[in-house]
């Protein structure tokens, strides 16, 4: 584990933070200590269940933007994350990263303007706004071709099965490299990566289980397995409502 950047991290509840929703999340409420084992790291579960506001956190308390980039990117369309990152104390590892960022789904929108805008003094970055989403999505990933650190909330969502799977090939090779991840995400394909933990967020508490064990697994599993039957018990269930 010498070899990780960010070891793992502690939370410093106070009154003011159990004041705060993030302490109503039961599975962020529950955590005072987290151990990073592997380079790719993985955070799984329904939506609400706190994985992405801890993913944030986590991203800011390691001096990363909240609605992201690099640790350059000092740009802000809406401040609306919580106040769970100034609880966070890291435990770093023996070296430092060369790189680090923040990838999320949902702003990168706002990090493509922010490059051409705020830091293209030069002229010579490319213009990401001039691809496709997921092009241009799966481009910025790409360009980190260094071990450093990375966090990414659902970086799957721009991308095709395809384009996942040119995703889990990177993830290998940079963590191959030294690099480390931590991402959340949905997708069955990228989960698979071997040698990753899996954490899940799901009833109430944050623990580590086995890919077959994911809801993301299982689901779509069940799914093309028995593709009709469920279709049709899905609609019917839907009509009867």
């Amino acid at each position: 584990m010498d070899d990780l950047f960010i070891r793992g991290f502690d939370i410093r509840w106070n009154e003011e933070l159990q004041d705060s929703y993030v302490y109503q999340i039961p599975a962020i409420a529950n955590i005072d200590h987290f151990e990073f084992k592997s380079n790719i790291t993985f955070f799984v579960g329904e939506n609400g269940s706190g994985k992405s506001t801890l993913l944030e956190a986590f991203a800011v308390a390691c001096g990363l933007n909240p609605e992201g980039g690099t640790a350059n990117y000092r740009f802000s369309t809406y401040d609306d994350y919580s106040d769970l990152a100034s609880a966070i104390k890291l435990r770093k590892g023996v070296s430092k990263p060369r790189w680090s960022y923040f990838l999320r789904a949902e702003s990168f929108y706002n990090v493509a303007s922010a490059l051409m805008t705020k830091y293209n003094d030069d002229g010579k970055m490319q213009d990401l706004h001039a691809r496709s989403h997921g092009e241009s999505f799966l481009d910025f990933i790409q360009r980190a071709d260094q071990p450093g650190l990375y966090i990414m909330d659902e970086p799957e969502a721009a991308l095709s099965p395809q384009r996942q799977l040119t995703l889990l090939i990177h993830l290998v090779k940079m963590a191959q490299k030294g690099a480390q991840f931590v991402i959340v995400t949905h997708s069955p394909i990228l989960i698979a990566i071997p040698d990753a933990d899996i954490f899940s967020f799901d009833e109430g508490s944050i623990r580590q289980i086995r890919y077959e064990d994911t809801e993301s697994y299982q689901i779509t599993k069940m799914f093309l397995d028995n593709r009709e039957y469920m279709l049709k018990r899905l609609l019917a269930e839907d009509d009867d409502e």
